[in-house]
């Protein structure tokens, strides 16, 4: 079985993580949509509200599995027995980084393969930080997030 981890915060999720997950969807027989939960790190919205909107995104998705896990995302994979990792990229910088992840996780990992998706053109400028912002500001972040969540988060 090809299980794959799409590896994220979520905070929120954006049409482009949805985007990700969908046309990943044919390429593995499971994805786990896992939210990363780093005690450092301060959130803007709580854990569970996160895995509550992923369950209702997702819900008809039967491939897709949510989750969350905390410390390594390669040992998260290891104990699930995920072999892939879903990452998107919406530009150089992306790419730069990520790929570096991807090099320690494939060493820490044991051969841990990340597939990079390229951002449709309509998404590489949707972040959760700038939806974050959008949101903070008391702006409308309904054209970057899931209709299925309230606008008004």
């Amino acid at each position: 079985m090809k299980i794959a981890v799409f590896p994220g915060s979520f905070d929120p999720i954006t049409t482009g993580h949805v985007d990700l997950v969908k046309r990943s969807s044919p390429l593995f027989d499971k994805i786990v949509v896992a939210v990363g939960v780093n005690t450092q790190k301060k959130y803007l919205f709580p854990l569970e509200t996160r895995l509550g909107w992923l369950e209702k995104v997702f819900a008809n998705e039967p491939k897709v599995e949510v989750a969350s896990f905390e410390n390594l995302t390669a040992h998260y994979c290891q104990k699930i027995g995920a072999r892939y990792l879903i990452r998107g990229l919406r530009n150089a910088s992306d790419f730069d980084y990520e790929k570096t992840i991807s090099q320690l996780n494939d060493i820490v990992g044991d051969g841990l393969e990340t597939v990079f998706l390229i951002s449709r053109p309509e998404f590489s400028h949707i972040s959760s930080t700038i939806v974050r912002e959008i949101i903070k500001g008391e702006g409308d972040a309904s054209p970057f997030i899931p209709s299925e969540i309230d606008p008004k988060i």
